[in-house]
């Protein structure tokens, strides 16, 4: 299953290279993407390691040793560690919801916190200046 609002897209972001926008208005609380995931068994994991992929899959599984990348626009979203979208896994179903933690208007860029918990600024494995 994949869902996501319409009108949301991928353009140039002045964060870091391409990022996913909306041309409308999104309330607070809605789901912005549904996104299906590609598992990476943790086998595969160190062969990524130096690789574009690295950069963009999300730790899966209980013990957080899996990967996923997301498919849809579910890769693509920019962190910030004020951002105004979340994710939630639900390994389950192997699908990873995005949805709205605030109103984002139209023409905002929709980011993400990558720790998980929008309130988690830990470092992160690259710069975030």
């Amino acid at each position: 299953m994949s869902q996501q609002i319409p009108h949301i897209f991928v353009a140039h972001s002045k964060l870091h290279g391409r990022g996913v926008f909306t041309g409308v208005p999104i309330s607070s609380g809605s789901i912005i993407e549904i996104c299906p995931i590609l598992y990476l068994p943790k086998e595969d994991i160190p062969a990524l390691q130096g690789t574009i992929i690295n950069d963009y899959y999300f730790e899966w599984d209980e013990d957080l040793q899996a990967g996923a990348l997301a498919l849809g626009y579910g890769s693509i979203y920019n962190h910030s560690f004020t951002c105004n979208a979340t994710y939630q896994v639900d390994m389950d179903a192997d699908v990873l919801y995005i949805h709205a933690l605030r109103d984002i208007v139209a023409g905002e860029e929709i980011t993400i916190n990558y720790n998980g918990n929008p309130e988690d600024d830990s470092p992160l494995w690259f710069d975030t200046k």
